[in-house]
């Protein structure tokens, strides 16, 4: 799953990257227009990349779109814990052509950018949730998989509300520890990226389906400061490996601050050094106008994302047909993902999420569209 990344960049810094990887960029929204923050949350305006056809040839434009997809023909404004369901699509909910992406993986396909993502590790069973930051380790930005739609709620109405999802996939090897899931990376400044957003491809195709697959490329992870799971709280040190000599909040560096302030200054003197000292390491930052949650509002995400149908492939494409495993959502582990107990009681009984394919991982096919439950929050 993917519910928190960071994208502290403008988008005058992202054209330019972009451009820098031979990703051409033609249109691109002002730096003011787009939030910039190490701690990005769904409901946020992200910067998407995306081509369109023209007369001229096709065009690549960056967007500033909202994290958290609303398909087109939503009548009225989600709330905001209908919206969380679709900040997530899963891979495999892709291979039938039917449910609520059928628009979107035809003709709304997009790059989702980003400079790394958060997942947050569990341990002792659930009780202790540990964030850690992914990033590429070439240090380049991260072009996530996505799909994005745009909805009119009134049909005389100029406004236009642009949203989007991002793809995950099964977790490779070197993220496994951390979590099954992991979003869909594409390669920077390849032919994959031009496969995927190319305008001309409007149906659903093997070619496709066979970029959504686990980053073959090499990644650093590692832990960071549990600041970052309050929506809202914004540091650069949120990027910094909890363990690092850099990081200024680190334990060891507060008390080797101590112990060299000690040679100079008397006792008196020293505690108002380490105070000086600690003012001088980056700040966790409140954001005035976001309301500070625990990630308890942004948790359970792709576990609540639209059910994939199960498939099987056409023995012609070569491929096997893939089992679908059923996932536990964050309301039933009773935790959010900073490690703190869920509000929300545990569900007892039958009840599971809308992603919980219990009849699918023991081989039993689906009944009717599996889109029906997440489409429910948006068709009212």
């Amino acid at each position: 799953m993917c519910g928190r990344y960071a994208l502290a960049l403008r988008p005058s810094e992202v054209r330019h990257q972009l451009e820098q990887l031979h990703m051409p960029v033609n249109e691109a929204p002002d730096d003011e227009g787009v939030r910039q923050t190490y701690n990005f949350a769904p409901g946020y305006h992200g910067l998407v990349y995306r081509a369109d056809e023209a007369h001229n040839g096709t065009q690549y434009k960056l967007q500033a779109m909202r994290w958290g997809l609303i398909p087109f023909w939503t009548k009225r404004n989600p709330d905001y814990g209908s919206m969380i369901k679709t900040i997530n699509c899963r891979d495999d909910s892709l291979y039938e052509d039917r449910g609520m992406w059928t628009s979107m993986k035809k003709r709304k396909r997009c790059i989702v950018v980003a400079q790394g993502f958060y997942e947050w590790l569990k341990k002792n069973n659930g009780k202790e949730k540990i964030p850690h930051f992914t990033k590429r380790k070439d240090g380049q930005m991260m072009c996530f998989a996505g799909l994005w739609d745009c909805v009119q709620y009134e049909a005389d109405s100029e406004e236009k509300i642009f949203t989007y999802t991002i793809i995950t996939t099964d977790s490779n090897k070197q993220l496994h520890f951390l979590h099954d899931r992991m979003p869909v990376i594409l390669e920077n400044g390849t032919e994959a990226i031009t496969t995927w957003l190319d305008p001309n491809r409007t149906e659903w195709s093997m070619d496709l389906q066979s970029l959504l697959k686990p980053f073959e490329g090499e990644l650093e992870c590692y832990p960071v400061t549990k600041d970052v799971g309050k929506v809202g709280n914004n540091s650069p040190s949120f990027l910094i490996p909890i363990n690092s000599a850099a990081n200024k909040n680190n334990i060891a560096n507060f008390f080797g601050n101590q112990r060299n302030a000690s040679k100079t200054k008397k006792d008196e003197a020293l505690l108002g050094g380490v105070e000086q000292d600690s003012q001088k390491g980056l700040k966790t930052e409140h954001d005035d106008n976001e309301t500070r949650e625990t990630t308890n509002r942004v948790e359970g995400s792709e576990d609540n994302a639209p059910l994939p149908v199960p498939a099987l492939l056409p023995s012609s494409t070569g491929h096997d047909s893939r089992g679908v495993k059923r996932e536990r959502s964050e309301e039933e582990d009773g935790n959010t993902a900073d490690g703190s107990p869920s509000k929300t009681p545990a569900k007892k009984g039958k009840t599971r999420s809308a992603v919980s394919n219990g009849s699918a991982a023991r081989g039993s096919p689906a009944k009717g569209d599996g889109s029906r439950k997440i489409t429910s929050f948006f068709g009212k």
